[in-house]
């Protein structure tokens, strides 16, 4: 199999999209934040000292899906259409679980900054946390699916 991301000499490069088909796009990301049962109550309830937490995380997940290629090397600069993030307290494990997906009309997939957005909520929600609750443990970052382009759909199992 030969990597797309390299040149001739076996040197990093940004893949050529130029001759692509401009298509709709869409792909979405997930992870998870454990806490201590007291800070996903807090968060919850919106009593922590720095704000809103999940109302500064959708905020700071959708700058990050903007700015995916500024901080991911290879990513191509492309026109959003839409980010959306949704949140999802379980107190059966003392989780916050992020959601984010990202639409694009364009000539290269949106994984990247669906994932991109997932995480930068989450280390967001571990920014504002950090004063009550250092143990907090991010994981479970994983693409749930992506739609168009030419690899077609992908839906995980």
């Amino acid at each position: 199999m030969k990597l797309t991301h390299l040149n001739e000499k076996g040197y990093a490069k940004m893949v050529d999209v130029g001759d692509k088909d401009e298509t709709s796009r869409t792909a979405t990301a997930q992870g998870k934040i454990l806490m201590k049962k007291e800070t996903l109550e807090r968060v919850t309830r919106g009593e922590m000292k720095k704000g809103d937490v999940i109302a500064v995380a959708q905020v700071a997940g959708i700058m990050g899906a903007k700015n995916t290629p500024q901080i991911i090397p290879m990513c191509h600069s492309i026109q959003l259409v839409g980010v959306d993030l949704e949140f999802e307290p379980d107190f059966a494990d003392n989780s916050l679980s992020a959601k984010c997906t990202c639409r694009s009309v364009g000539k290269t997939g949106v994984e990247m900054e669906a994932l991109t957005g997932v995480s930068t909520a989450l280390l967001t929600v571990y920014d504002m946390c950090k004063a009550i609750d250092k143990d907090m443990i991010i994981s479970d970052i994983c693409l749930l699916e992506k739609k168009g382009g030419k690899s077609g759909d992908y839906l995980r199992k």
